[in-house]
């Protein structure tokens, strides 16, 4: 298994990331760990020096953090983003959160943001990981204006079922966590999204299962199960097909 998309950065491992680390070595073939705020860019980096074709990094600033940004700081970070180019396998997470985000001209200052990721993506030629919540038909039009269709993005826990087809149609990947075990619309966005088309994550150390103090890359059992199930698949195949979506998407040279 491939968990295309964790934190390992987040403090909730800062006790015993290692010891998860070789846990999860144990199982999964490579984890995507995505730092998310320029302050973690330094530690992500280490880690996946420390791990070398196991822990991949992907880097980007969440729209969650657009207030404690200033313009001359977001270029700065981007400008840091470039130059760890040969470090990483994606630029990401970036894109919209209306959740979070309420008013108009930070949610405008999001639009720049995104967009300065996206021009830095395809300046690198690297695949996009995208967060969109509450913020879905914005975040694929500004794709669009940016020339993204049939280029290397990943709708990460993608929940919107109305655009599914536009997504797909937009040679656009999806990836599904454990939510679908709580969610029907997940599960029907497993059902009518082709296998060629989804990657598995967890978003970890969110989306902790039960007894645990926090979630781990290793619950990315919890959608292969959930997808071989709703597919009529073995969990053979829909572990072999996402392993390999992720292998091709990202570009992933594993031992």
């Amino acid at each position: 298994m491939i968990d295309s998309h964790c934190h390992l950065e987040q403090k909730d491992y800062s006790q015993d990331r290692d010891k998860v680390i070789e846990e999860c070595k144990k199982k999964l073939k490579a984890m995507i760990t995505c730092s998310a705020h320029p302050k973690d860019i330094e530690l992500t980096i280490k880690i996946t020096k420390s791990y070398p074709n196991f822990i991949f990094a992907s880097i980007g600033i969440h729209p969650e953090y657009i207030k404690d940004l200033d313009d001359k700081e977001i270029n700065k970070d981007i400008e840091e983003i470039g130059e760890h180019s040969k470090d990483i396998v994606a630029i990401g997470e970036t894109g919209l959160d209306y959740y979070w985000i309420k008013e108009q001209e930070w949610r405008e200052k999001q639009k720049e943001l995104f967009i300065k990721l996206i021009q830095l993506a395809k300046k690198l030629d690297l695949p996009l990981i995208i967060h969109s919540r509450d913020a879905s038909d914005d975040t694929i039009n500004i794709l669009e204006k940016e020339g993204m269709k049939n280029k290397k993005v990943l709708m990460h826990l993608f929940v919107d079922k109305k655009n599914l087809q536009k997504v797909i149609g937009n040679g656009w990947m999806i990836s599904i966590g454990p939510g679908i075990s709580r969610s029907k619309d997940i599960r029907k966005i497993a059902r009518d999204a082709p296998l060629s088309s989804i990657l598995l994550e967890t978003d970890s150390p969110w989306f902790a299962q039960e007894g645990q103090k926090y979630g781990t890359p290793l619950n990315v059992q919890v959608p292969l199960e959930k997808i071989a199930e709703i597919k009529h698949l073995s969990i053979a195949e829909v572990e072999k097909q996402t392993d390999l979506n992720a292998i091709s998407f990202f570009n992933l040279k594993i031992k």
